[in-house]
């Protein structure tokens, strides 16, 4: 079977706390907790997209960005087949990042919705993300913390 790309982008964004904000949405029938952000559009740049994908699911303004990982093998799609994913992540700082996810909600949820949520980081494992590329992120980020 041929995979096209899926171009994905998303944003690492720790506070002075040491808390990252996941983005925890419900889609098609299925709940999945992932870092926020999402896809890059036709004739637009990785950099547009994250800037896009942040102003549309957070109402922030970035700040300040870098790059931190892509995956460099095949990751087909969770939900369809024929895609295969390209994913950049960048560390971002959010311009008033105290404004995001301050209210507290049961996970699972099945409204189509998405919602974030703060947690500190130490807390966060790599099994309370959905996605395999999410959680291989976690795992380099923590590593880049410790050191």
């Amino acid at each position: 079977m041929e995979h096209r790309f899926n171009l994905r982008v998303y944003a690492l964004i720790i506070d002075e706390n040491k808390r990252i904000l996941l983005s925890d949405e419900y889609r098609s029938g299925h709940f999945f907790t992932k870092f926020p952000g999402g896809g890059v559009e036709a004739n637009e740049g990785i950099l547009a997209a994250l800037k896009r994908e942040l102003q549309e699911e957070l109402s922030a303004e970035v700040l300040n960005s870098s790059f931190f990982y892509f995956n460099d093998f095949e990751q087909v799609s969770a939900f369809d087949p024929t895609q295969s994913l390209v994913a950049f992540y960048y560390l971002v700082q959010l311009k008033e990042p105290e404004c995001l996810g301050t209210n507290a909600y049961p996970t699972p949820f099945t409204e189509e919705t998405e919602k974030q949520r703060w947690i500190d980081i130490t807390e966060l494992h790599e099994t309370d993300l959905t996605f395999p590329i999410d959680q291989l992120v976690l795992r380099k980020l923590k590593g880049m913390l410790i050191s």
